[in-house]
């Protein structure tokens, strides 16, 4: 077996060894496995499954004495955290997603300068299903790139008969030109959508009639775009697009998902309003929902807002 191939299989410490360009410090996790709903086809849903970490982080060295200071050093705990944190995010379909994820944030401590993430299912088989991925902090050789947080949008929730209001356009004017993202929500239409015995099924088919209605929305305004992915909503905030919540996606994936269920449109608006750390939930023509996140409240017959 030449080098290049046992390398391919061999732990990511010795993948890092091997490719390192300079003397540096690395830290590591070895087989940490955790249980997690985790994976893109239908019957891994609502089913936990083993998921194996192996994780190398190459850190810059101290330059002075340690002095047996955990504060000085990259600890353990952080590259655990980074796990948890992602794994308690959402859910996510794709190893790929997680592994990208976990990288981004430990590249975020100021010691850590490249990461090796390995990530394999155990529970698919006689046999573990996995991805292995590089990043840097610099991205000159992996494609890594610094964290950069998404700011806090304004979340407005419109009634169908603020949907259907002459003001319409005069509200969206006013909060674009504000001094925050805008993500704009709606409820399902007036029509009843079909109703079935099974209570999965019927959550589904709630959630769709929630974003026909933005679809419906999005036909009044070129500037308003549909958007059902959380990765799609911190891009278009950190790029002046102004969206429309799809829910399915994010409801569905939510690791903690809403009390609320879709037919309490105000209730699941204020829900994801907390999941965007929302600045403001604007509520017009709608009852006032509880919520950590400040809410107003505005008629659908007024025009300034």
């Amino acid at each position: 077996m030449t080098d290049e191939i046992r390398l391919a299989f061999a732990h990511p410490s010795e993948r890092a060894e091997a490719s390192s360009q300079a003397p540096c410090d690395r830290i590591s996790l070895r087989d940490y496995v955790v249980e997690v709903e985790i994976g893109a086809f239908q019957q891994e849903r609502g089913k936990m499954q083993r998921v194996r970490f192996n994780i190398v982080v190459e850190v810059t060295p101290n330059s002075g004495p340690i002095d047996d200071d955990v504060d000085r050093i990259l600890s353990y705990d952080k590259v655990t955290e980074a796990i948890a944190i992602e794994l308690e995010a959402e859910r996510i379909n794709l190893l790929e997603t997680l592994a990208a994820r976990v990288a981004e944030r430990i590249l975020v401590q100021p010691q850590a300068e490249r990461v090796f993430v390995r990530i394999e299912k155990l529970d698919r088989g006689p046999f573990a299903l996995g991805v292995e991925i590089v990043r840097s902090k610099d991205g000159t050789t992996t494609g890594g790139q610094d964290h950069v947080e998404a700011p806090h949008p304004r979340v407005v929730y419109l009634s169908n008969a603020a949907i259907t209001s002459t003001y319409l356009k005069g509200w969206i004017d006013q909060l674009v030109a504000r001094d925050a993202p805008l993500i704009v929500c709606v409820g399902a239409d007036d029509v009843a959508a079909p109703q079935v015995d099974n209570a999965l099924a019927q959550r589904r088919i709630d959630l769709l009639a929630i974003e026909q209605n933005a679809w419906r929305l999005a036909a009044h305004d070129a500037r308003l775009m549909v958007v059902g992915t959380r990765t799609e909503l911190d891009w278009a905030m950190k790029n002046g697009q102004t969206c429309i919540w799809a829910p399915s996606k994010i409801v569905l994936d939510a690791v903690d998902g809403p009390a609320a269920g879709p037919r309490d449109a105000v209730a699941l608006v204020a829900w994801f309003a907390q999941q965007m750390q929302a600045k403001e939930l604007l509520v017009i023509g709608g009852d006032v929902p509880q919520s950590d996140v400040p809410v107003r409240a505005h008629a659908a017959d007024e025009a300034t807002l």
